[in-house]
């Protein structure tokens, strides 16, 4: 089986006339769940898949020990994988900065050069069915918005690609684009956003209240 792409246009600033560029990106083949690894890694050693299942259930928990401590765990021949962290809430200059505002963000992986190699040459193939965002002016979805809004009170970044036929990044661009130009406002949490449009905005009185 051949790795699916489809060629993406490289963002640019709107001020600055350029050609297009474009980057392929790989379309997921599907997934390999830990049951096939499983089976997968049985063919290729001498443990029954309950050892290997043992093994794996091990290895993470074992990680998760190192990770918590602030190591980089590294896998000879897969890669290194390191704890990075964010804030619960914004931290700005003029407020105390305390380390309960402090969780983890994610673990950061850096493969090996030995896996790269063991991937070795690939197969490619371009997607014939366009899966990525469609091009739209900021004039479409305000229409489209405003029409939304016409009928609903709230709007969620998943409604938001729905609207727009966009994928997850795209539409979440566009939703801080709104938020920046005073179009869209946040009136739930920061983990889950709910967003209404502001005041005089999408059909809206200068008096909007929305009803949350």
């Amino acid at each position: 089986m051949s790795i699916t792409f489809d060629w993406y246009e490289n963002p640019a600033p709107a001020d600055q006339e350029k050609e297009k560029t474009f980057h392929p990106r790989i379309v997921v083949n599907g997934q390999t769940d830990t049951k096939e690894l499983r089976r997968l890694i049985q063919t290729r050693c001498t443990l029954n898949e309950v050892d290997v299942a043992a093994v794996l259930d091990a290895l993470s928990q074992v990680m998760g020990e190192e990770l918590a401590e602030g190591k980089a765990v590294h896998l000879d021949g897969i890669g290194y994988f390191t704890p990075t962290l964010g804030t619960t809430e914004e931290v700005v200059a003029d407020t105390p900065r305390k380390s309960e505002k402090i969780k983890l963000k994610c673990i950061r992986f850096r493969s090996d050069r030995k896996l790269k190699e063991s991937i070795g040459l690939v197969k490619v193939s371009r997607l014939k069915k366009i899966a990525h965002s469609p091009k739209l002016t900021a004039a479409d979805i305000d229409k489209r918005l405003k029409k939304y809004f016409a009928e609903r009170e709230i709007m969620q970044r998943k409604d938001f690609q729905r609207l727009t036929g966009m994928v997850r990044s795209t539409a979440m661009m566009h939703i801080r684009r709104l938020c920046k130009e005073g179009k869209l406002q946040n009136v739930g949490q920061r983990n889950l956003p709910l967003y209404v449009p502001a005041p005089g905005q999408y059909g809206k009185p200068d008096d909007y209240q929305p009803k949350v």
